[in-house]
């Protein structure tokens, strides 16, 4: 055997220490990328978790974002979520500080290269964003960003959003791994997304039926104020709080003309809304009205033509139907910057509606009940003063005829006849009182009464209590045309007063006279040398010529405004 000599010896021993150098590089490059692909996939696992910490739709949204910048490192990210027009309804961004977002302006809708992932939803990877064809550019102000990384979020098959990640850390693209560790974080996404629909829609429906259940309970409690448009106040004020809507009215038609009077109102501008005329001119009303359902109007101003509503947006009507009898209409207004009405509001207003007819009915019936048990009482008081009173007092009055026969004396039988015509003249007004009682009974409600309450109503927001003054026969008013015109006259020339005059003193008088019933409204505020705008004194003239009646408007900063309404009765 021949034994190898030092020299080759000496010549292996590089090569073997050479390569067993590669052999750890390369074991240490496996074992680095092994740890980081355990760490990625730990952070994957951590972000699928902390997408259950909360139920909240919004706050699920939120965290998606944030866990997939975190996970792929990427400065920037949002979520769009794709409304019913193709477009973003809602756009959550992550990476943005809250004063450079107001400064940036208006959040994107739709277009450009983000709207490509909405036609076509499949993972997208760019090496620079703003070289592709479809895209738009940045508005002033936008921060950088280059490496894109997009990603559809699906939930039951329904494409619901996009993720959008920008501006990779240390200035890379994003890799086939990161778009794979993006699509996962996505598809989990999409369960937590639809658990937090699926929680919110539950939520929202149980707030709905205990806001049914707290309006049919308030408007049944016997201790609470029966009269109806109070509890309408209280009914929009509920409903605005359900559907998160920016004003509430209910609307009442007013006769046969088409318009609907505001009986109540809640929100925003609500006090200038109460009293209210307004057209309701919208194809979807009939279809509201016939089936029950309630509709969304896209385009507020279609519908009630009012400076006061906002010029973007949307309506909410809902119809207020029981047992065959319309109550009105409830509608909800939401401006467009705070999103659609859901199909949740849609349904749920329908209950709402409901409900509260429900709640009106059962009102009416025990204020007809409290009149019965009035009427009945009255009854008894009229068969009591002509059964016993009346009788007595025409006995008394036999009696002193009577004395007569004895009485020489003509001063004496003056005195007799004084008090002989004393006793007839209140046997008389007995019986006036008597007729009175009975036919207080066939009405419904005292006229007395509802203007009472329409002063009360129109006069909420004021600081001072207005002086109403009810001078004649005003009960007496059986023509419910005529009746339903004062009150629109009180409740309208009431509400000017408060919205415009700035006055610390207002006096409103109901008077009958000579067969003319004569409303009056006057205030000692600033005045005008020309009419406001809006359709009050226009209203009231109509009506006044409606009945063969006059209005009459005499206004001045010395004096205040006088607002003079007459029409003929009986």
């Amino acid at each position: 055997m021949i034994e190898p000599t030092r020299q080759t010896v000496e010549g292996q021993q590089p090569l073997a220490s050479s390569r067993m150098d590669e052999l750890l590089t390369d074991f240490v490059d496996r074992a680095g990328e092994l740890v980081s692909a355990q760490q990625r996939m730990q952070g994957l696992l951590n972000a699928v978790v902390a997408l259950a910490e909360d139920l909240s739709l919004e706050a699920v949204l939120h965290r998606v974002v944030t866990s997939a910048c975190h996970l792929l490192e990427a400065d920037y990210g949002a979520l769009g979520v794709i409304g019913s027009d193709r477009g973003l309804s809602h756009f959550i961004t992550v990476g943005i500080e809250e004063d450079l977002a107001h400064t940036i302006g208006p959040l994107p809708t739709g277009h450009g290269v983000l709207g490509l992932l909405i036609r076509d939803p499949k993972p997208l990877r760019l090496h620079d964003l703003s070289q592709h064809p479809d895209a738009y550019g940045f508005p002033k102000h936008h921060p950088p960003m280059k490496s894109f990384l997009g990603v559809p979020i699906r939930v039951r098959d329904v494409v619901f959003g996009n993720l959008y990640l920008t501006q990779k850390r240390g200035g890379g693209d994003f890799t086939d791994e990161d778009e794979e560790l993006a699509e996962a974080l996505a598809a989990a996404a999409g369960v937590a997304i639809e658990n937090a629909r699926l929680y919110d829609d539950a939520r929202r429906r149980t707030a709905w039926l205990q806001a049914c259940m707290d309006v049919t309970g308030k408007m049944g409690d016997e201790e609470a104020p029966g009269d109806q448009d109070g509890g309408l106040d209280m009914i929009a004020a509920r409903a605005l709080q359900e559907s998160r809507s920016s004003l509430a009215l209910i609307l009442v038609p007013e006769g046969t003309s088409g318009l609907f009077r505001v009986a109540g109102a809640a929100g925003g501008t609500a006090p200038e809304w109460v009293g209210r005329l307004s057209p309701f001119d919208s194809g979807e009303i009939d279809a509201v009205l016939s089936t029950g359902q309630a509709a969304v109007i896209e385009d507020a101003s279609s519908g009630l033509a009012a400076a006061l509503l906002p010029d973007d947006g949307r309506l909410l009507v809902i119809d207020l139907s029981a047992r065959g009898t319309h109550y009105g209409l409830l509608v909800l207004v939401r401006e467009r910057v705070a999103g659609t009405f859901s199909k949740t509001d849609v349904e749920m207003g329908s209950v709402f509606g409901s409900h509260v007819a429900l709640a009106l009915e059962l009102a009416r019936a025990h204020r007809m009940r409290e009149q019965l048990a009035v009427f009945t009482d009255r009854d008894r008081i009229a068969r009591d003063l002509h059964d016993l009173v009346i009788q007595r007092l025409f006995a008394a009055g036999l009696s002193i005829q009577s004395l007569r026969r004895v009485i020489t004396s003509d001063a004496a039988v003056s005195t007799l006849q004084n008090v002989t015509a004393e006793l007839d003249e209140t046997i008389r007004e007995l019986r006036n009182t008597i007729y009175s009682l009975n036919d207080s009974a066939l009405e419904k409600e005292l006229l007395s009464s509802r203007v009472l309450q329409a002063v009360r109503t129109a006069a909420q927001s004021l600081r001072f209590v207005p002086r109403l003054t009810l001078t004649g026969a005003i009960d007496a008013i059986r023509d419910d045309e005529t009746a339903s015109n004062i009150l629109a006259v009180v409740t309208e020339g009431l509400s000017n007063a408060v919205r415009h005059s700035g006055a610390d003193s207002i006096r409103v008088s109901v008077a009958v006279d000579e067969g003319t019933v004569c409303v009056s409204v006057q205030d000692n505020g600033t005045g005008f040398s020309v009419p406001p705008p809006g359709n009050g004194l226009t209203n009231m003239q109509h009506r006044a010529n409606k009945l063969g009646g006059t209005f009459e408007v005499s206004s001045s900063p010395e004096t205040g405004t006088v607002l003079t309404w007459t029409a003929p009765v009986f």
